[in-house]
């Protein structure tokens, strides 16, 4: 069956990425889509057709990358990727005084040397066919809010990461954008709150004291925003103009959320952001 191009998602069990593999591959690209689990793949191929190719992945082990990457060089040939999707990520709350290191350093693992070494794995096939390369971001780069630090820092890398690459790879004829994803509804939310309190296990009882309330409070915010959140179909037809679109954006906003927070970055004064960022979360300080 013949495709409009080959393209490679990370984290296609759920949400964004799940809907953007099913999106493309009803519009006729042949998709590959990165998986963990058995159970992923068949729930996935049920709605898809047979250009979808679900493939064993884990962005933090080099050598799932590889043996993902001869399986998908044996099947384009010559044709290469039209375009890397990098969706995968993980994400948690904790307060910066007490968040173990351990944990940032794996939620760095999975949301930024992942996509790092995922890039850098299909890069050469990307090249080959003059694609493109779609990396996940999150208006947690637009409005960092308190308790979601390592988060917002490994978005704002991923942003940073972008613009380099983006101007590494113009003269080589690929382009590079960023989605930076409103609040939409997804399985994230959930997994984020389940991560949270495992994290929260291991901190101290002061951690609670000190930033108990606060903390509540954010939690509360992000699922309501996660409850109230758009279709992650909305990022999925984005996230297509950014791989055929003869001349992509560097940056899509996808959601109003995500549209309010940068007008608010760009005309705020940053010395009243903070005051505003605590009021909408109904923070009050002493």
């Amino acid at each position: 069956m013949v495709s409009l191009g080959n393209v490679i998602i990370t984290g296609t069990s759920t949400g964004i990425g799940k809907a953007t593999a099913l999106h493309l591959d009803r519009l006729g690209f042949r998709v590959f889509a990165s998986i963990r689990k058995e159970s992923d793949a068949e729930a996935l191929c049920i709605n898809a057709s047979e250009r979808l190719t679900p493939v064993f992945l884990d962005v933090t082990d080099p050598e799932s990358i590889l043996k993902a990457k001869q399986e998908i060089c044996r099947t384009v040939g010559d044709e290469g990727l039209l375009g890397i999707v990098n969706n995968a990520g993980v994400a948690f709350l904790s307060p910066l005084e007490f968040v173990q290191l351990d944990s940032v350093r794996w939620l760095f693992e999975v949301n930024i040397f992942g996509l790092l070494m995922v890039t850098q794995a299909f890069l050469p096939l990307v090249r080959q066919a003059r694609g493109r390369i779609v990396n996940v971001s999150s208006e947690a780069v637009l409005a960092v809010a308190p308790f979601h630090g390592p988060y917002s820092a490994s978005k704002l890398a991923i942003n940073g990461f972008s613009d380099a690459l983006r101007r590494e790879l113009r003269p080589l004829g690929v382009q590079v954008s960023v989605i930076i994803a409103g609040s939409i509804n997804t399985p994230i939310w959930e997994k984020g709150a389940e991560l949270s309190d495992q994290i929260a296990l291991y901190q101290p009882q002061e951690a609670s004291d000190l930033y108990g309330k606060p903390y509540t409070k954010v939690r509360e915010f992000f699922m309501q925003m996660g409850r109230r959140g758009i279709s992650p179909d909305a990022v999925a037809r984005v996230i297509v103009h950014a791989l055929v679109a003869k001349r992509a954006r560097h940056y899509y906003l996808v959601g109003r959320d995500a549209h309010v927070f940068n007008l608010i970055k760009i005309i705020i004064p940053e010395v009243l952001q903070d005051w505003i960022s605590l009021r909408i979360l109904g923070i009050e300080e002493s």
